[in-house]
Order: C-alpha cells, then structure tokens, then sequence
C-alpha cells in the first residue's frame, strides 16, 4: 500500500507560517542570546516567546484540539516541527520542546478524563511545564528500562515512592512530574513497572541539582531529582498498576521521532549556513562551493538530510496506522541523529576557523545535537535491538520453512 509523505494543506501552510515566525522573530533571539535559554530568561522568556507564538497562530501544533492545538498527526507535525527546529528556541516557543511534547502525547492517550484536566490542559496551554523522570544513576535503569530501582509501594491505603532520578530533563520548575516506578519484581525484570502523577510541590520531592551538558536550550536544565517517601494517592496512577513499560511505549516512539524532526531543522540550517558560504567564499582561485572535496561533503549533506527525512516519515506513517513502529522508529532514530551530527560537523569543517567561532551558530548546534546520539536510548543499543528483532525473523522463518 503506497504511503503519502506529502502534509495535508493545512499542515503544509502551518508549517510555512512556522518558517516566518521563527526566521522573523526566534532566530535574532537565540543569536542575541547565544542559544542558551537560560541567559535568555528562562520560564520568563518561554512565556514571552509563547505568547508571540500564539499571536502567530502556531502554537502547540500537536495538542488536542479541545485543549486548544491544531491536534496534527505525525505525518503532519514531521513538517511543523522541522520548521520550530531551525531554532533551537523554537520548540519551546511552539510548547513542542521535550519532555513537554512527549508528555502531552503520552497523556492524551492514557490519561483519565480528570487527570487530563488537571494536568494535560494546562500543559497544552503553557501554563506549567513537566517532566518524565525515568532514569536513574547506575546501576538504575537507563538505556536498560528493566534495571528500574525506584520503588513504589502501598502504605496506609496509598503509595509511597522512593527513590533517586538523574538527566530529568525540565525537573528545576516543572509543574508535574512523571515518575516510571517499580511496583513489583526486582531491578532487571521486564514487568512490574507503573507510572505516577506528582504536583512539583508534593513533600518528599527535591530537585537537587543540575547536571551540566553541552545542550544550553532547554527549559529547566537536566537535574538529579530524589524521592523521599513521596506518598500519592491511587488517583495519582498514570494507566494501570504494573503496566508501566508497555504505558511508555506510546510515548517513547513518537517521541523520539519529534526528536528527529526538530534536531533535522537544526541540521538543515547547518546545511544552509554552509552553502551560503560556499556560494561566497574563494581560494585557491576557485569558489570553495566548487572545489570537488567541498562538492563531496555537501552532497553527504544532502544524502543524510533526504534519508533522514524518509525514514522518519516511514516511522511516522507506522505510527499513525497504530503500529508502535518499533523497528521504524529505531532504525529512524539511529540514522537520524548520526545523521544529523554528520551533517552539522560536515558543515562546521566546511566553513573552517568561522565554524567554530561564534560568528556562526554551528558550532552551538553541533553541542545540541551530539547528546541525541544517546537520548531517547543510545545509537548502539537501538542497532543491538534492530539487529536482534531481524535475527528472531529469520530464525521463525526458518523454522517455518522446516515444517
């Protein structure tokens, strides 16, 4: 059955209005402020460059409708958020920035009618932000999900949580938290696992510190965050009890894929940065966009962009079919973000001394996107899981050819 990668109309005009309101109002900010949204204001600068977010018409492109989004599917957010990516303010402008998007997907989808309203509204709106504290330090769960240590259990009717979180991406003023816990097994058991909801304000939760990385562009920094007899209620279960890892799944593919789409508009301004350069710049008598190794180096540009884009539309055709598209979306999230690294170091060796200055953004964007290699689950351990999943189909088949 052949699968259509074009947006449907109102996608495609969304996204080109994504394109003018980052290109006219969000790039000169991230430039003034070096990337960093921190030095940029933090929360305060997010609710300012929300509000002209709104007052263009492309906020929360992705939320529910009755939550006031545009409620695009995958296939049409491919192109939106590509756009928001060409900044690496602009997802957070959008309120499309990780872990929030994730989180909203995850909740539209699993959510009980009164968490929805308690939680996904208000983070549809921009009012708070969250966060999805799944890992911990070692030897806690990590690129292994069924290491999980912290524990969930009952105590006078409720549930009481324990346990330490590290890289919580957004924790330090989050309004929420998503907390993947162990409700039964022990750590290295595939099953047992539930998710909670938790207000910010909830005793026995403490944001301890911040854990410096090369990314500077999101809100709320990546923090160790502790759970000290954090005792919740059974309202506060995010699905049911124990179902926890299979719950995540419905995030976990859709967002590593988002992930794709706003670190590939990043790579795409990689992509025109060098080729205006190329266009400009002479030596050795010749235009630098004419020398045959520079050709070679921006047609691989080219390549990793285009295959890139394919693939991630693969992946979200699967997902919007209902598949969880386990193997489309690995295989997109593995090439995609050697990919898009390729592409960003390409261009900074391209345009020489001026790549690694600040005279141009690349090399900011090359420290954005180097972490993607390893979240959302690092390069090796989605080949190891491809490799194993296309191991375990030839031996059935084989199998299947001895009866």
């Amino acid at each position: 059955m052949p699968i259509d990668f074009t947006p449907t109309p109102g996608a495609a005009r969304l996204a080109e209005r994504t394109r003018e309101f980052i290109r006219g109002a969000i790039l000169q900010l991230e430039d003034a402020h070096g990337g960093d949204i921190n030095a940029a204001g933090g929360d305060v600068f997010r609710e300012r460059i929300q509000q002209q977010a709104r007052e263009a018409g492309v906020f929360a492109p992705h939320a529910p409708t009755e939550f006031g989004g545009h409620g695009l599917d995958m296939r049409d957010r491919a192109a939106v958020f590509e756009e928001a990516g060409y900044s690496v303010f602009g997802p957070t402008a959008l309120n499309i920035a990780a872990p929030d998007e994730g989180n909203m997907h995850m909740l539209a989808h699993i959510a009980s009618p009164e968490q929805k309203e308690r939680y996904l509204a208000p983070l549809c709106r921009g009012e708070i932000r969250s966060a999805f504290a799944m890992t911990e330090p070692a030897p806690g769960a990590g690129a292994d999900p069924a290491a999980l240590s912290t524990t969930a259990t009952r105590s006078g009717g409720n549930w009481r949580i324990d346990g330490r979180k590290v890289f919580i991406t957004g924790a330090d003023g989050a309004g929420f938290f998503i907390i993947m816990t162990r409700t039964s097994g022990s750590p290295g058991d595939r099953g047992g696992a539930t998710m909670f909801l938790a207000p910010a304000g909830t005793p026995g939760i403490e944001v301890r510190r911040h854990i410096r990385t090369s990314d500077r562009s999101m809100v709320g920094g990546h923090c160790e965050v502790v759970f000290d007899g954090v005792t919740l209620p059974d309202a506060a279960v995010l699905g049911e009890v124990d179902g926890g890892y299979r719950y995540a799944q419905v995030r976990l593919g859709p967002a590593r894929m988002t992930h794709v789409m706003r670190w590939l508009g990043s790579a795409r301004r990689a992509q025109d940065i060098t080729l205006a350069r190329a266009a400009e710049r002479h030596l050795f008598g010749e235009r630098l966009g004419d020398l045959g190794m520079a050709q070679q180096m921006i047609a691989d540009n080219e390549i990793d962009l285009a295959a890139t884009r394919a693939l991630l539309l693969k992946a979200c055709a699967d997902l919007d079919a209902g598949d969880l598209g386990t193997d489309a979306t690995s295989i997109a999230k593995a090439f995609g973000a050697e990919a898009i690294f390729r592409v960003i170091d390409r261009s900074i060796q391209l345009c020489g001394g001026l790549g690694v200055s600040e005279d141009l953004p690349l090399s900011r964007l090359l420290a954005e996107v180097r972490p993607f290699r390893i979240y959302d689950g690092p390069t090796e351990v989605h080949r190891w899981s491809i490799a194993k999943r296309a191991v375990r189909r030839a031996v059935t088949e084989a199998r299947e050819q001895q009866r």
